[in-house]
C-alpha cells in the first residue's frame, strides 16, 4: 500500500509540475507532451508499487523509461526520483555485487547520454549538473546499503535473543532434570527406609504374635508408625514429579535436627543406636542439611537391613569447614547382602551422589573393627558445585 501511494506520488507530481510549465530553459528546443510522455512517466513512477517484491524487474523497467523519456526529448519536470528510488531499492533489497552492478549501470547511462548529447536536455548538461547527479544516485544507493546493514544487524541481534532465549529455556529444562532426579532420590530415601523398618517389625510382629503377644503389638505399632510417616512424606515428593505444570508445594523436608526421631524409630524397629554430636552445631545450608540427614537415613536403612542383630553408632562432626557424617555397626551381613554393603547398591550410589553434588567424598566398606562404616565430608565454604 505504501509503495503503491509513492508511486502515484512520483507521477502526479511529474505531471503537475510538467503542466505547470517547470522545466529548464524554453520550451522550444523539447517535444511537445503527448501521449507517450505520459506513458513513460507512469513507467517511471507505477512500477515503484512492486519495488520491494520484485526489485530488479523494477530496476529493468525505470531505467529503461527515463532514458527513452529524454532520448525522444521530452522536457524535464525536476522531480525524477523514480530512477533514484529504484537504485536506493535495489541497494536496499539485493546483495552487494546487485546492487553494485545495478549502480554501475545507472552512472553509465548518465554519463554515456551526457557524452552522446542524447536528446536536448542531456545536450544543454553542464558537467557541474552531471557530476551532482553522479553524487545525487551514489548517495542514494549508499542510503540503501546503509538501510540494508541495519536491517541485517537488527535480524541478527532479535536471532541472538532468540538464541539466548532458547537457551536460558535449555538451561531452565536442564535444572527442572536435576531437581527431578534429586526428588526421585528423595522419594528412594524415604521409601527404602520405612519400608525396611515395616518389614522388619512386621517379621518380629509374626515371630512373637504367640510367644510375647504385648512385643508383638509393640512391633505392629512401629509398622503403622513407619507407615504413616512414609505416607506423609511421599505425597508431598510426587506431587514434585508431576509433568502437568500445575504449582504444588512440597511438604517440609527433614534435618539434622530430627536424627533424634530418626534413632528412635531405627531404634524401635530394633536396631539400638548411639547417636554422638561433635562440636558445635550451628545453621546449615538448607541443601546440605538436608543431604547430611539422607546420607544418615540411607546409611542407618542399610544397616538395618543388612546387618543382622548388632548395635550401630552415628556421629555427626560439626567441623570449622566442613560437616562430618559417620555411621558404623558391629554387624556382619549374610552373603548374600555383600554387592549392596561393598559400595555398589543403589543406596550407596545414592548417598555418593549427594555428598559429590557439594563437593565432598563419601567412604564406605567394612569398618576397622569389623561390621560396616560409612563416612561422608560436607564441604562448608560454598553451596553445591
Amino acid at each position: 500500500m505504501a509503495d503503491g501511494l509513492l508511486g502515484l506520488a512520483v507521477v502526479a507530481s511529474q505531471l503537475l509540475l510538467l503542466s505547470l510549465g517547470v522545466n529548464q530553459g524554453g520550451r522550444s528546443p523539447f517535444t511537445d507532451l503527448n501521449g507517450l510522455a505520459v506513458a513513460l512517466i507512469l513507467l517511471q513512477g507505477l512500477p515503484l508499487t512492486w519495488r520491494r517484491r520484485r526489485p530488479l524487474a523494477v530496476f529493468g523497467v525505470v531505467p529503461a523509461a527515463n532514458t527513452a523519456y529524454y532520448a525522444i526529448g521530452f522536457p524535464p519536470s525536476q522531480f525524477d526520483f523514480g530512477l533514484p528510488l529504484a537504485t536506493f531499492t535495489v541497494a536496499a533489497e539485493c546483495d552487494r555485487r546487485t546492487s553494485l552492478a545495478a549502480l554501475a549501470t545507472v552512472l553509465g547511462l548518465l554519463l554515456v547520454q551526457w557524452l552522446a548529447g542524447v536528446g536536448p536536455y542531456w545536450s544543454a548538461a553542464s558537467w557541474v549538473l552531471v557530476l551532482y547527479l553522479l553524487f545525487f544516485f551514489s548517495a542514494m544507493w549508499a542510503w540503501g546499503r546503509y538501510v540494508r546493514i541495519r536491517r541485517a544487524y537488527a535480524a541478527e541481534l532479535a536471532a541472538r535473543a532468540e538464541r539466548a532465549e532458547r537457551d536460558r529455556e535449555r538451561e531452565a529444562d536442564r535444572a527442572v532434570a536435576a531437581e527431578r532426579a534429586r526428588i526421585a532420590r528423595e522419594l528412594h530415601d524415604v521409601i527404602a527406609h520405612h519400608m525396611s523398618v515395616m518389614v522388619i517389625q512386621a517379621g518380629a510382629a509374626r515371630r512373637l504374635l504367640e510367644a510375647d503377644p504385648d512385643q508383638a503389638r509393640g512391633a505392629l505399632a512401629a509398622v503403622e508408625d513407619a507407615g504413616r510417616r512414609g505416607l506423609e512424606a511421599v505425597p508431598g515428593l510426587l506431587r514434585a514429579l508431576r509433568t502437568d505444570g500445575r504449582p504444588d508445594g512440597l511438604a517440609p523436608q527433614p534435618t539434622l535436627a530430627e536424627l533424634d526421631a530418626l534413632v528412635a524409630q531405627v531404634a524401635a524397629a530394633g536396631l539400638p543406636v548411639d547417636l554422638r554430636i561433635e562440636g558445635t552445631p550451628r545453621p546449615l545450608p538448607a541443601a546440605v542439611d538436608l543431604s547430611a540427614y539422607r546420607v544418615a537415613q540411607e546409611a542407618l536403612t542399610n544397616t538395618l537391613k543388612h546387618a543382622g542383630p548388632a548395635r550401630a553408632e552415628l556421629t555427626v562432626r560439626y567441623g570449622a569447614d566442613s560437616l562430618e557424617i559417620t555411621a558404623s555397626d558391629t554387624g556382619s551381613g549374610g552373603a548374600g547382602t555383600a554387592r549392596n554393603r561393598n559400595g555398589t547398591g543403589h543406596g550407596l550410589v545414592g548417598m555418593r551422589e549427594r555428598v559429590s553434588l557439594f563437593g565432598g567424598d563419601l567412604e564406605a566398606g567394612a569398618g576397622p573393627d569389623g561390621g560396616f562404616r560409612v563416612a561422608a565430608r560436607f564441604p562448608l565454604h560454598g553451596g553445591p558445585a
